[in-house]
């Protein structure tokens, strides 16, 4: 009787796994789907309206024979994408699936962008993904009306991934975006980068404990991120030595590094541009990276890396400081710097709790002084992990380590070395000529809800940004998403580096969640509306971004040489002998009305504006605000390796204050010291408008002066952690070079 009671508990057991273990495969779960696209077309009297605001703004503030200013986002997530999927459970208040559609439907109707781009990370992205990816763009714009004359052109594209694990293998992320969408000119896969990110899948991949999370919480999200992993993580990995024409459809193509990437994308014929973003980013950045292994050899492509975005929703990349969040000897180990008056390196906060505690448990002076040092060196040693050195630490208790004081809306855990300002300065000395990064500026959201261009309103801080509650399950999945527990004592604990935390345990994502804004937009000076002249203008760097209003610049060199009285726009690459002389207009983005126009209501229904939108629409009234100030910044590039970048960055080179009034600003300045200077100089404006409030425009909110506490933006849906900020908008750059220099890289 016993024997058969055991078999069949066995068999039971048995049983139950296998359930769990089919759940956790995603059995039960269903596929993430594209979607459907609203069958409706934006009124093209509302189009012609947005162009006519655009032409009368810019004839008053005397722009002759203007072109378009067309407003965009060039980076934009679906739940297509790993993080936007774990986003979207309802364990991190999550709203559920946002498909590409949903980003058409967005792009449309809520913020009537005139055109975007869907980047779902390549290294989430299955074959069955891809192609639902690419037919859903198509409808998009096969639903924009007339090809010449569309209410919005949506391009295709992905983001390349890239997480080293130290300064000298981290080359960060970018957005591929494609000129074409026809048969014939899609690649047949995304390319996705190595290392850390891709890892998140093999993380992921829990069978039992996916399977027992989503058994015990009745969860039928967790059942589709079941079957969303299973679909992805089985893949094999495209041989490396194979060109990437011959591959098959039904493989993982991987490029590790930028120079894989142009080689890859060459390779492919596909007519591209490839955009580098959170460049500052210290969420995935280790502290102490730079730039200039980027511009060395093949790791940098000037005919496809041709813009850098300068601001999204992960905040302000472009100030460079010569702080460093750690410092890199020359055989690669990591010292902890001392704090300054406008940075305190996350490395010497965690010896400062280290040695709170100590003397808190009544430990000498000088032993705590010791434990101190220890801490200082595991934190410096665990790069952007240095946060899990401190056992039990609180995410208060970290005050506002990491941040640039003194920055405007700097990124989260600032790291200066990949800042644009630091990006336009530096040079390669390797070649007979030095070689320099010449790149438009742009802005775009990073949006993780499919929701393109939320920078209209700073409302709606759930689903408009990734701010929110911290994810945590409390369930098998919790070391997937969070560190464990631990209890505080008084010492500090070293990573293991063969055994680092993987998925989103190393993440700060509980004081990250005080630094993501509604994110920006990326402006063309166009010839018309299609995909063409957006095109052509992205060709021609005559590029800006804003911070999210839709702020109207124009940048132009004046007296060009053999110009016949025509001017040479931002992007421009000129050779001078002749002091140059420039002229900045700004005109003021439009208040917005509050809710949505009627035809939005009408295309998508009340209850889809209300889930999709959030009942709140790009809405402008007539009135415009005033552009307070414009600054100008000078870098002039390196010209040998040993010139110090910040006597080359001049941020402001000039600052010309403005007369508030709706008509915006124009202002005409000289560089009296061009000519005799006998170096190349880059130029760029920056334009500013009224303070205004803005979503976690405070960051993590300082209390005294040295910031002796915080209040960090919580959980409250309904607490927009507003603080006020100047919106603003950066010109593409004009770079002058006198005669004989190399012109461009």
């Amino acid at each position: 009787m016993l024997k058969k009671i055991a078999i069949a508990l066995v068999v039971a057991i048995l049983a139950l796994a296998s359930f769990v273990y089919y759940a956790g495969r995603g059995g039960l779960g269903s596929h993430e789907g594209p979607g459907e696209t609203t069958a409706s077309v934006r009124p093209p009297a509302g189009v012609a309206r947005e162009v006519s605001a655009v032409r009368e703004a810019a004839e008053t503030i005397g722009v002759p024979r203007p072109k378009q200013v067309l407003f965009g986002d060039f980076h934009v997530h679906t739940t297509f994408s790993p993080d936007a999927f774990m986003l979207s459970l309802p364990a991190a208040v999550g709203e559920g699936a946002h498909p590409p559609a949903d980003a058409c439907d967005f792009a449309r109707f809520c913020s009537a962008l005139d055109f975007w781009s869907i980047n779902d990370h390549a290294e989430g992205i299955s074959p069955q993904h891809w192609q639902e990816t690419v037919d859903s763009i198509r409808q998009c714009n096969a639903l924009a009306g007339d090809s010449a004359t569309p209410d919005s052109v949506a391009f295709l594209g992905w983001e390349w991934t890239q997480v080293g694990t130290e300064p000298s293998n981290h080359y960060g992320h970018k957005n591929v975006v494609l000129r074409h969408t026809d048969a014939g000119n899609v690649p047949p896969r995304p390319i996705a980068a190595g290392g850390r990110v891709a890892s998140i899948f093999r993380a992921a991949d829990r069978p039992f404990a996916l399977g027992a999370a989503s058994l015990i919480a009745g969860d039928d999200r967790l059942h589709d991120l079941a079957r969303y992993v299973s679909e992805r993580v089985d893949l094999e990995r495209c041989p490396d030595d194979v060109p990437t024409t011959e591959l098959p459809t039904d493989c993982q193509e991987f490029a590790d590094t930028p120079a894989d990437l142009f080689r890859k994308l060459d390779e492919g014929g596909h007519e591209s541009i490839v955009i580098p973003h959170g460049t500052t980013w210290g969420f995935y950045t280790p502290p102490g990276s730079e730039w200039d292994k980027q511009l060395v050899g093949d790791m940098h492509d000037a005919d496809r890396q041709t813009m850098v975005e300068i601001y999204s929703g992960h905040g302000n990349s472009e100030e460079y400081r010569d702080f460093r969040g750690v410092e890199i000897a020359a055989d690669g180990s990591a010292r902890c710097p001392e704090p300054r008056a406008n940075y305190l390196p996350t490395c010497w906060r965690a010896g400062e709790i280290i040695r709170a505690r100590c003397l808190e448990a009544g430990d000498s002076d000088d032993a705590c002084e010791s434990r101190a040092a220890e801490a200082r060196t595991d934190a410096a040693e665990a790069g952007q992990l240095a946060h899990l050195t401190v056992p039990g630490v609180s995410a208060a208790e970290w005050l506002d380590a990491g941040q640039c004081r003194d920055c405007a809306q700097a990124s989260f855990n600032h790291r200066p070395g990949g800042s644009a300002q630091y990006i336009l300065a530096i040079g390669n000395f390797d070649a007979a000529e030095p070689r320099h990064f010449r790149m438009a500026l742009m802005s775009s959201s990073d949006n993780h809800f499919a929701r393109p261009g939320t920078g209209f309103k700073e409302k709606n801080r759930l689903g408009n940004t990734e701010s929110g509650r911290p994810l945590q399950i409390d369930s098998p999945l919790a070391s997937f998403v969070s560190p464990p527990a631990q209890e505080p004592i008084a010492e500090s604990s070293p990573i293991d580096p063969a055994n680092p935390p993987t998925g989103f345990g190393g993440s700060e994502l509980e004081r990250q969640t005080s630094f993501f804004m509604t994110g920006g937009l990326i402006a063309v000076h166009a010839e018309g509306r299609d995909r063409d002249a957006i095109w052509g203008a992205l060709d021609r760097r005559e590029v800006y971004g804003t911070s999210g209003p839709r702020i109207l610049l124009w940048f132009d060199l004046l007296n060009p040489p053999g110009s016949l009285g025509a001017v040479a726009p931002m992007g421009s690459e000129v050779t001078m002998t002749d002091d140059p002389i420039f002229q900045v207009r700004a005109v003021g983005s439009r208040e917005q009305l509050p809710g949505c126009p009627d035809y939005a209501e009408s295309a998508l229904g009340p209850d889809r504006l209300e889930a999709l939108c959030k009942g709140e629409c790009f809405h402008p009234s007539d009135e415009r605000r005033p552009i307070t100030r414009i600054d100008i910044v000078r870098v002039r590039p390196q010209q040998t390796p040993d010139e110090p970048l910040g006597e080359l960055i001049e941020d402001p080179w000039k600052s010309f204050p403005c007369e508030p009034g709706p008509s915006g600003c124009a202002v005409t300045f000289g560089d009296p010291e061009f000519a005799s200077s006998a170096r190349g100089a880059v130029y760029y404006a920056r334009a500013h408008e009224a303070p205004a409030p803005a979503i976690n425009a405070d960051g993590v909110r300082c209390q005294g002066a040295e910031c002796q506490g915080v209040d960090l933006c919580g959980p409250d849906p309904a607490d927009d952690c507003l603080g006020e900020h100047e919106p603003r908008a950066w010109s593409s750059p004009i770079w002058v070079d006198p005669p004989g220099a190399r012109a461009g890289s």
